[in-house]
């Protein structure tokens, strides 16, 4: 009875700290239930309660049955040592208490094993829904699903056994101690004959155990860094293998003779096998392979880890994709002229000059109009605007709470409850006053262009960025659309998103879980009310698709109806794919970019697209999952437009490939080609190169594409070594090209243009100057490959000291020797290439000139700075070619009076 009642407070006491884990099971149903993925919530409860069942039931039965039996009254005469070193209460007054305690001690135990074991249904569902990767590792020749899927379930079934064979056998000594079937004294150590027989059983199953545990330690070979590369090296195959393997051997052979030694007086087989087995652990794993290292693979290690590290480079390249990248050579030729700038015309009305970080201060200054509307990002996208596809820079007007006037609750969650309209505009486009040309702007959003055929229907963000808290629709309340002048315009929420109120009890339950009564008590919420909740989008997506790892940069797009919507890329991920080198910190050394979310900012649906079906990853979720995942092409048509490569993943690419494009072993081994993100200064901070879009026509294409672009230098050195190119439009989204600079032709690169730059005089001397009156911002320097060359283009802002508009007031271009800054990018590569005016003009030039002959003079007197310069330098050649410039300008200006 006493043991019943202990039960029965347990039970009380685990209803007790359990009511709010299922309240709020019960609302993240709901929440399922509105977004359509039940099926996705059911499957993984019922798996988390299965393991949590199993791994915590089983972790409790096996630690009460150990602890009952060592507990079971001991029959006739107890042999009680009166020299005993441990002193402890007679059994006599302690047995009633550890009676009581055996239930809930062992539930309570089996209560922490279970949320661990729950944490790993994912493991398990792979576990039993593998999909073939289609190719072995070559050591084993099993097929890499096996490591990828399986192993991390066998691994995860090692360490419970382990620790529940291993507590069980400390809680058995612990009670055979309190019981006396344990005892210590001068005389040595008695243990009981059950006491005994039952820690040597225990003792057995851990040696068992431990037996597999080598099997895998063998199959993590695969994943050693401790040779030349990244993977099983010789030290590994020809030295811890067959150490791992005779462990093996020796485990099992240890737990024989502590199964022997049941029946036999004395410790000495359990001795011999233990020490046997730690003395072989010891040397086989420890001091022989440091012995091969050192003596047999050092002297000469190249040749010695040769097919290992081909094993490397290839299956890394596999892992993250860089064996699909095709390789070209790229020329670098210094031979760009005007000519070829007019057949690149849409590249060149496509460059960048609005850095995001700029950009995004300008939209603040400029369109937030109310202090609780904020831009939280600017994405980079292409429209076809007027029959003619440019690059663009958009931004979400999101509501943020934190700025409110007033935070009261109302308010938070009645009143303002979603942001409004868009910022949108082209990439290079300026005002008279150096700021950015809006396509559309305004509360509610407007088109100053009647060429622009792009409209915005449904503005309203209720899904977004910001992590806003809940919100109610459809109540009494007045909801605030939008502010107009001194007044407000108000809404009622008309689409399908959030979940019902209903009944007066399903308010009780959502005031307990957001710990406000309010819900309770409010008069503004009916039987028509819904709450949108988990409306932050990349909450929403990880929420339903947990196993899938986002992007972090979540991009708006404008449907051809006018609504919009979040895209955001989803990767598949493995930290298990064999001799794969993994990333530095988070350990993953598999990705694919599988899964194309996308998120309706006004409904708060949310749809997942397989982008990448040959994934042997998400083919097994699928199956998981079947009511998941939609193929690619049934995303609507106006969205596909803007599928675009992901930043975070071409990154990663990028990084790998900088090592990973050397194939022969003695390269690779020696470094001798490595390649590095070149490093430049933005905003006072030295940083890597940032991978960066653009519109522009690859060499041996008819025509301009929206793809992703980043350069590469020579490891430790400066010029441009190769650029790696992501196309994002059909048909060849996702390839990916690599563009070779010739190895013995100076190029370049972006921190020497950057020198150059800041080493020019009149250049120099105008920064100084624009440095003392306010503050000077240069953009990210971008290069762009046109025809066989190579152009970079650099924005640069100017702005009050204490002031945060930015405003674009210069454009550097920097071709081959020759740099020029002016107020725009056509005026820069007129000055580069030639004063001969293009027959279309540049996308560039809003920026208002001087009135009468000023504009003249100015550029005059900077052609004279500059001759006057190269003829201190002594560099003749470029002295005369600006006195020919500037004779040109004084001509120009007679003939003008």
């Amino acid at each position: 009875m006493k043991g019943l009642g202990g039960i029965f407070l347990f039970i009380i006491f685990v209803a007790l700290i359990s009511i709010r884990q299922v309240i709020s099971l019960y609302i993240d149903w709901l929440w399922f239930d509105e977004v359509g993925y039940t099926q996705v919530f059911t499957t993984a409860l019922f798996f988390k309660t299965i393991l949590a069942l199993l791994g915590g039931g089983l972790f409790a039965l096996l630690i009460y049955l150990n602890a009952r039996i060592a507990a079971r009254p001991i029959t006739g005469t107890r042999f009680i040592d009166p020299e005993n070193v441990i002193e402890l209460p007679s059994p006599e007054l302690i047995d009633p208490v550890v009676r009581r305690l055996l239930i809930p001690g062992a539930l309570l135990l089996g209560l922490f094993a279970a949320p661990q074991a729950a944490g790993q249904w994912e493991s398990f569902l792979l576990l039993l829904n593998p999909t073939s990767f289609g190719f072995q590792d070559p050591l084993y020749n099993r097929d890499v699903s096996f490591f990828v899927f399986q192993l991390p379930a066998l691994w995860t079934l090692y360490h419970w056994l382990m620790t529940a064979l291993g507590l069980a056998l400390l809680a058995t000594a612990a009670i055979y101690l309190i019981y006396r079937g344990i005892q210590y004294s001068p005389r040595g150590l008695f243990i009981s004959p059950r006491a005994r027989t039952h820690l040597l059983v225990l003792i057995v199953s851990l040696l068992v155990v431990k037996a597999g545990g080598y099997v895998l330690d063998a199959f993590d070979l695969l994943y050693s860094a401790g040779g030349a590369a990244f993977g099983a090296g010789y030290t590994d195959v020809y030295a811890s293998l067959p150490a791992l393997r005779i462990l093996t051997v020796l485990a099992l052979i240890a737990a024989v003779l502590c199964a022997t030694q049941i029946t036999r007086p004395g410790f000495r087989y359990l001795i011999a096998g233990i020490a046997g087995l730690v003395l072989v652990h010891m040397v086989g794993l420890n001091i022989y392979p440091s012995l091969v290292q050192r003596f047999r693979v050092v002297p000469n290690e190249v040749d010695s880890e040769r097919p290992f590290i081909e094993r490397n480079i290839q299956f890394t390249r596999i892992a993250y994709g860089l064996d699909k990248i095709e390789s070209e050579d790229f020329p670098a030729d210094e031979t760009l002229t005007l000519a070829d700038l007019k057949r690149n015309d849409a590249t060149i009305k496509n460059i960048r000059l609005w850095e995001h970080q700029p950009l995004l201060a300008t939209y603040a200054q400029l369109q937030e109009i109310r202090t609780y509307y904020k831009f939280v990002d600017v994405d980079n996208d292409r429209y076809t605007i007027d029959g003619t596809y440019r690059q663009t820079m958009l931004s979400a007007r999101e509501l943020s709470h934190q700025h409110l006037p007033s935070r009261i609750w109302i308010n938070e969650h009645l009143t303002y409850t979603h942001g409004y309209g868009v910022v949108f505009g082209p990439v290079n486009q300026v005002t008279p006053e150096g700021l950015p040309e809006f396509f559309i702007k305004d509360i509610p959003p407007v088109s100053d262009n009647n060429a622009i055929k792009i409209k915005i229907t449904r503005p309203e963000i209720y899904y977004g960025e910001l992590a806003n808290d809940y919100v109610f629709v459809k109540t009494n309340a007045r909801e605030l659309d939008y502010a107009a002048g001194d007044q407000n315009i108000y809404t009622a929420y008309s689409g399908q998103g959030g979940v019902s109120i209903g009944s007066f009890w399903r308010k009780l339950l959502f005031s307990a879980h957001f710990a406000t009564l309010r819900i309770a008590l409010s008069q503004d919420l009916t039987q028509e009310s819904r709450i949108l909740y988990q409306r932050q989008i990349e909450e929403r997506v990880k929420k339903i698709a947990p196993f899938i790892t986002f992007d972090g940069d979540p991009y708006l797009v404008i449907a051809q109806g006018g609504r919009l919507f979040w895209i955001i890329d989803g990767y598949t991920t493995s930290s298990r794919f064999p001799y794969s080198e993994p990333m530095q910190r988070q350990g993953t050394n598999y990705i694919r970019n599988s899964v194309k979310s996308v998120v309706d900012a006004y409904n708060g649906t949310v749809d997942f697209y397989i982008s990448d079906p040959e994934d042997p990853i998400v083919q097994s979720y699928q199956k998981i999952f079947p009511a998941l995942f939609k193929p690619i092409e049934k995303i609507p048509e106006d969205l596909r437009a803007h599928i675009r490569y992901p930043q975070d993943l071409f990154a990663i690419q990028a990084q790998m490939y900088s090592t990973y494009h050397m194939r022969d072993p003695q390269v690779f081994y020696n470094k001798e080609d490595l390649l590095s993100i070149p490093r430049q200064t933005v905003g006072g901070t030295e940083r890597e190169m940032a991978p960066y879009y653009t519109i522009m026509r690859l060499p041996g294409e008819t025509k301009e594409e929206f793809v992703l672009l980043l350069p590469f230098t020579p490891n430790k050195r400066d010029n441009m070594r190769a650029w790696l190119a992501a196309r994002s439009d059909p048909p060849h989204y996702g390839k990916l090209t690599a563009l070779d600079f010739p190895k013995a032709k100076l190029v370049y690169g972006p921190k020497q243009i950057d020198a150059r730059i800041e080493q020019d005089a009149f250049i120099s001397q105008q920064l100084s100057l624009w440095r003392q009156s306010g503050q000077v911002i240069r953009g990210s320097l971008l290069a762009i490959p046109i025809e066989k060359s190579l152009l970079y283009v650099q924005p640069l802002y100017l702005a009050a000291e204490k002031g945060s508009l930015p405003e674009l007031k210069r454009v550097f271009v920097a071709f081959g020797n020759q740099i020029a800054m002016e107020e725009t990018l056509d005026e820069s590569l007129q000055r580069v290439f030639g004063d001969t005016t293009p027959s279309e003009p540049v996308l560039t030039t809003a920026v208002k000139k001087e009135p009468g002959d000023g504009n003249l003079v100015r550029r005059a007197l900077e052609h004279f700075s500059r001759s006057q310069e190269f003829l201190r330098q002594g560099n003749w050649a470029g002295y005369g070619e600006e006195q020919k410039r500037l004779e040109g300008l004084l001509r120009e200006m007679q003939q003008s009076r």
